[in-house]
């Protein structure tokens, strides 16, 4: 499995969701070179989600635009796939079906999407359900199918909105730590949006903090940690403390 990075270039951007209502964030410009896992926290209200989705093309901004590798964001592609919180898998399917549905849709023949399935269904480590149905599955083994379903269309650019918030500690923390290693092993961007300082920490090479009304970027620290990162580690504690104190100043701005 090949896949590469992308420039993301967010320039001037400016939103509100109808000429009336409060601008929801203001002015945004930020760059992320191509392999780079950014993270995106605040509180709620800051706008966050709100520049995901403008990210993944499925709200068009007030003003400014978005470009990956100079090529505008206009509408969603395969080239940048979104993971919600919820899984939105397709009950009445088996995992093989549920990660390959992209590529039937897109009318890939039965050989490339058994190839490509079994190796994506590899890579997230599921290949003992292949054949369940995915009603039948754990939380966190949803995800991996909701992961695997993006990681099938080979994306530049994986866009995650919270998507372990809804499970428990030692699931959430497995999926970080493997959601970070295949996007580092394979160079694929990544965009997190989380309130999660301990997320922040493990999954991110860059925090940009997010605050204000209307949202604004009030500080951005390198997360220079190497790999693999545990929580009790003396290090990734000291920098959680930095984040920590970035993000409570934030909220008083």
């Amino acid at each position: 499995m090949s896949i590469r990075g992308t420039k993301i270039e967010i320039q001037e951007l400016t939103h509100r969701y109808t000429p009336k209502s409060p601008v929801t964030f203001n002015s945004i410009t930020l760059e992320s070179p191509p392999g780079e896992a950014l993270v995106i926290i605040g509180r709620s209200g800051c706008g966050k989600s709100t520049l995901l989705h403008i990210l993944a093309g499925v709200l068009q901004p007030t003003e400014g635009k978005v470009l990956l590798d100079g090529h505008q964001i206009e509408k969603p592609s395969p080239r940048w796939v979104m993971m919600f919180q919820a899984p939105h898998l397709f009950p009445w399917m088996t995992v093989a079906e549920n990660v390959g549905v992209g590529l039937t849709f897109g009318h890939w023949s039965k050989k490339e999407i058994v190839e490509r399935v079994t190796e994506v269904i590899n890579l997230v480590e599921l290949q003992e359900f292949v054949d369940n149905n995915v009603q039948d599955l754990s939380g966190g083994q949803q995800q991996r199918v909701a992961l695997a379903r993006s990681l099938v269309m080979e994306p530049e650019l994986l866009l995650l909105d919270e998507p372990f918030s809804a499970l428990d500690a030692f699931t959430r923390a497995s999926l970080q730590h493997d959601v970070r290693s295949i996007a580092r092993r394979l160079g694929f961007n990544i965009v997190i949006v989380t309130h999660d300082i301990d997320e922040a920490v493990i999954m991110a090479d860059r925090a940009v903090i997010m605050a204000g009304s209307p949202g604004n970027i009030v500080h951005e620290l390198d997360v220079a940690l190497p790999d693999p990162r545990d929580r009790h580690d003396p290090e990734v504690q000291k920098f959680r403390g930095l984040l920590m104190g970035a993000f409570q100043e934030a909220a008083n701005v």
